[in-house]
This record gives C-alpha cells, sequence and structure tokens, in this order.
C-alpha cells in the first residue's frame, strides 16, 4: 500500500511536464497530417464509407485541433485544470476526425492512448485558473510558429515529391489533398494570429482593491504601527489604490497592483521578519494560482537572499538615497549655498512646522491651493501605486510638514514615519511657485534638524530611476538600455537632474531591484510600474499632452 501511495504521487509530481510534452506532440502530429498527402489507398475506401462532407470537415479541423493542443500543452505545463479539461475533451475528438481524416488509425490509436494517460492524473491540475487567464509566453507562440512552419515545410516536400503513376483519378485526389492542405494551414495561420492578439489584451484574475471603508485596511494601519524593520515606503499601504495578502497571523502583510495581467508587489512584506519568505512564497503561489505574470518592485539589497530563494530573475532599477541625521552637519564651505539659502529663507521671515497625523485637516484647503498650483506648473499630474497623490484623506494619514511666509502655507511636505524609527521618508513635495525661492532647501534642512531630534537615523530621500546601471560589454541588456537612458533620455524624465539634486545632501545611495521568474518578462513589468504609477494610458497622454 506504501508503494502505491508513493508510485501515485511520483505519477502526479512528473504528469504535469509529461502530459505537456505528449500533447504538444500530439498537436504537432496532427499539423504534419494535415499538411502531408493522405494514403490512397485508404482514402478510396473512406470514400465508399463517408459523406464527402465529414470528409472535408474533418480535414478543416484537424489541424485547427492540433494547433490548441500545443496552446492546451502550455496550460498542462502550468497545472491548469481547464486545459486537462480541454484536453481531454479534444484529444478523443482529434482521434475521431483522424479516422475520417484518412483512416488514420495510427494517430487515432495514440489520440486515444493520449487520453487514457490523462484521465488517472487530474488531481495534478490543480490551479483554478480558464485558459482565457493563461499567460501564453513569446516563446511558446514562437514555438507554435515554428512548428506550424515546419509541417507547411513537410507538406511542401511531401507534395512536391509524391509519385502517383500514370493514374489520372490518382493525381486528381493528390490535387484535392493538396488544396484541404492550404486550406486548414491558412486557417492554422489565421488561429494562431488571434492567440497572439489574445495574449495582449488577455488578463489574469483581478483581486480586489482594499479601501479605506473596507475592514483590512485597519488592520494594515495595524500592521504598519507596529512592524519590524519597515520601509518609509511601506506607508503607501494607505494609500487606497492596493490588493494586500496577509499572513495567517495577521501580523504581516505584503502589498500589490495589478495591471492586466501582472501582479505586481510594491516592496519587501511588511511586518514580521520572520514572515517574509514565507509571504514571499504565498505571494508568487498565488499569482501563479491565477495564471498571472508576477513582479517583486522597489526591493533592496536586505531583499535579495529571499529572491534568490526563490529563483528569481534580479535587475536593477535605480538606487535610493538615504542621508544619515547623525552626521549631516551645515558647517564647511561644501554646504556654503545650502546654508545661505537656508539662513536667508529664515531671515526673511519663513517658518516651520511638521504637523501630526491628522492635523491636515484643519489646513487643508491651503495644502490644496499649494498642490493645486504645483501641478499646474508640472506634467502628468498626481501619480498612484509607487508614489503618493493629494487626497485628503491620505494626506491626512501621516504627519506633514509646513513651511509658512507671512502667515500662510507655501511649501508642504506628506512624511513617511516607521514605527521603529530607522528612516523616514517624504512623498508629496508642493510648493507654490510665486513663492520665495529656495524655499525647498529649507524645508529639507529643517526636516532633518527635525528627524534628528525626534530620534530617526536617517531620511529617505526617495530613489533616482536607472541611476547606478553599467553600461559595459559584459553588463545585462536591460542595464546597458537603463543606462543609455539615464544617460540621453532627458526629454522623457529628468534623470540626471533628480540625482545630481538628491547629491546635495551626500545621501548613502543603495540600489533597489525589481525580480521575476523569468527574465523577458521584466520590460512588461516595468510598463505596468509606469502605467500603474501614472494612473493609465490617459495619464500618459495627459503628460505628453501637458
Amino acid at each position: 500500500m506504501s508503494l502505491l501511495k508513493e508510485l501515485r504521487s511520483a505519477s502526479l509530481a512528473v504528469a504535469p511536464p509529461v502530459a505537456a510534452v505528449l500533447t504538444a506532440a500530439a498537436g504537432a502530429m496532427l499539423l504534419a497530417s494535415a499538411a502531408t498527402p493522405s494514403l490512397p489507398t485508404r482514402f478510396v475506401v473512406l470514400l465508399v464509407y463517408a459523406p464527402a462532407v465529414l470528409i472535408e470537415v474533418s480535414h478543416f479541423l484537424s489541424p485547427l485541433l492540433g494547433l490548441s493542443l500545443l496552446l492546451i500543452a502550455f496550460g498542462l505545463r502550468s497545472r491548469l485544470d481547464a486545459a486537462w479539461t480541454a484536453a481531454v475533451v479534444l484529444v478523443p475528438v482529434a482521434a475521431v476526425l483522424a479516422v475520417f481524416k484518412g483512416l488514420a488509425w495510427e494517430e487515432a490509436t495514440a489520440l486515444a492512448v493520449l487520453t487514457l494517460l490523462l484521465l488517472p492524473v487530474r488531481r495534478a491540475f490543480w490551479r483554478q485558473a480558464a485558459l482565457s487567464r493563461m499567460e501564453v509566453t513569446p516563446g511558446w507562440l514562437a514555438s507554435m510558429a515554428a512548428v506550424m512552419a515546419g509541417a507547411a515545410l513537410l507538406g511542401w516536400w511531401s507534395f512536391a515529391h509524391s509519385d502517383f503513376g500514370d493514374l489520372p483519378w490518382w493525381k486528381s485526389l493528390a490535387d484535392k489533398d493538396l488544396n484541404r492542405a492550404i486550406r486548414s494551414s491558412a486557417a492554422a495561420a489565421i488561429l494562431l494570429f488571434a492567440i497572439g492578439a489574445w495574449r495582449l489584451i488577455a488578463t489574469a484574475a483581478t483581486p480586489k482593491v482594499v479601501g479605506e471603508d473596507d475592514p483590512d485596511f485597519e488592520r494594515v494601519r495595524t500592521i504598519l504601527a507596529q512592524a519590524e524593520d519597515a520601509e518609509p515606503s511601506a506607508n503607501l499601504a494607505l494609500l487606497g489604490d492596493k490588493r494586500f495578502l496577509f499572513s495567517p497571523t495577521g501580523e504581516s502583510f505584503l502589498m500589490f497592483g495589478v495591471r492586466g495581467r501582472s501582479w505586481i508587489a510594491l516592496g519587501p512584506p511588511v511586518g514580521k521578519r520572520a514572515e517574509r519568505l514565507e509571504m514571499f512564497w504565498r505571494f508568487r503561489e498565488l499569482a501563479y494560482a491565477h495564471a498571472a505574470r508576477v513582479g517583486f518592485y522597489g526591493l533592496g539589497p536586505d531583499d535579495l537572499p529571499d529572491v534568490v530563494e526563490l529563483g528569481l530573475s534580479i535587475q536593477k532599477i535605480g538606487e535610493l538615497a538615504l542621508t544619515p541625521l547623525e552626521g549631516f552637519s551645515l558647517e564647511g564651505r561644501k554646504r556654503g549655498n545650502l546654508r545661505r539659502a537656508w539662513r536667508k529663507a529664515g531671515e526673511d521671515g519663513a517658518t516651520f512646522e511638521v504637523l501630526p497625523p491628522g492635523g491636515a485637516r484643519a489646513v487643508m484647503d491651503e495644502l490644496k491651493r499649494v498642490s493645486d498650483a504645483w501641478l499646474a506648473t508640472h506634467a502628468g499630474g498626481d501619480k498612484a501605486f509607487s508614489l503618493g497623490g493629494f487626497e485628503a484623506r491620505y494626506v491626512s494619514e501621516g504627519p506633514v510638514a509646513v513651511v509658512r511666509f507671512e502667515g500662510k502655507i507655501q511649501a508642504f511636505a506628506t512624511l513617511w514615519p516607521t514605527a521603529h524609527k530607522g528612516a523616514f521618508s517624504i512623498d508629496l513635495m508642493r510648493y507654490a511657485p510665486d513663492g520665495p525661492s529656495h524655499i525647498m532647501d529649507y524645508l529639507f534642512v529643517e526636516l532633518l534638524q527635525w528627524g534628528k531630534a525626534e530620534g530617526y537615523t536617517a531620511l529617505d530621500f526617495g530613489a533616482a530611476p536607472l541611476a547606478g546601471l553599467d553600461d559595459r560589454a559584459l553588463a545585462p541588456m536591460m542595464s546597458r538600455l537603463g543606462s543609455l537612458l539615464f544617460e540621453r533620455g532627458e526629454n522623457f524624465y529628468n534623470f540626471q537632474g533628480v540625482r545630481k539634486y538628491k547629491d546635495k545632501y551626500d545621501p548613502l545611495w543603495q540600489p533597489r531591484y525589481i525580480a521575476t521568474p523569468h527574465r523577458w518578462a521584466i520590460p512588461f513589468l516595468m510598463a505596468d510600474v509606469g502605467l500603474l504609477s501614472s494612473g493609465g494610458v490617459a495619464g500618459l497622454a495627459k503628460r505628453r499632452s501637458a
């Protein structure tokens, strides 16, 4: 009994890849058979017993089923339950069509055996996802196209070298076979094109967004208030546009966004450090079970051991500016310009204050006035996902630093605190364009001093996208392209200006990464991150037209 259990477990373990290979082979067999001439002697017998319409239909549908089996093989490899169901339905149908196509009993027998092999291993295909939600990789599409091209070449060679003797009706039969082969191959090519188009627009399952009226939103606040080693950017969980995965203990969460078929986790899990690796695994498994493309965006060096454990591909996407507060000083020649700007703003009457969480409600109208004036001079509008936007409820979630001049708020910054006070960060930074010059330098210097007095160790100035990527001969292609965009892409984004401005505060630059199971998916994930952060295609269009 124990041996039988072990054999069954082993069979279930190997069933997905074996079933995928056999199903793909069956699909290739059907495509090749449809592209080559029928055996004349068998075809003559078939004409006696089968209607001509049934023969023509079988010839036409057989390659379409072959291409479908190639697609289903991808789902079988991914353990989709819908792929198994489709296989046990279509393979027997293909076996019947093989008989009426030309008495191809060898094909029918092979397909019948494949059906019998698939039936006992139903439990191996446990992923609950429809075929319409399945991700078909570019490599798999290329493989299907290559199989079709191979079948077409085989058909061309077969018809070019067929010798049917002096019997003219056999020659006529061959001509009809050629017409059938051309029609069915053209239909299969159209189907392949349709599959490729579908792949561009199909989406994976979409979990619901957790908003402020959801009871889980209060769980997020509770976890943030006591999280171990959480980065300041974990406060983006309060933006109200995220989905969440919670740990079994309820003491950790991982936030993510969904666009199309992409599930993109923003940063590492937040909460108990001991639960981080398990949360990484659970998110990858959840996305896998829903046939989604999974990615982890904005990871730091401390997350790399867990990423390696998951077997993910890693790409550097930029660097984060972290200024230690202990050694920061305005003294010395290097700080001369910054020191003079700070002093002049103070002498002119600028004052600094940090409002506690919720305190922004009393001055929300003033903050909105400054924000609207700032947005009017900047393209793209408010952001989302990886950056905060101006929303009264979100702005009130945390502390807000304000600078007043002549009694009016002229600049403000929303702050991301952390429970352990390792570092804090700035999210929204807005100032009135007609306000005093150098007012943001004054704000930053005051924030550095405030953070040090509050017991924080560093001020997180945020990321410089694409900074620090190597353009070496042996560097990854994505790094070389990113480096080129950093050097030449100032028309699209102020890459170098952002890096240079933050360098004034002598930060420690820490790398940031994106990770995913397949390196080819990184450009798609980066594009989806950009669309999520910009509010979709409409947001990008607004940026271009501004």
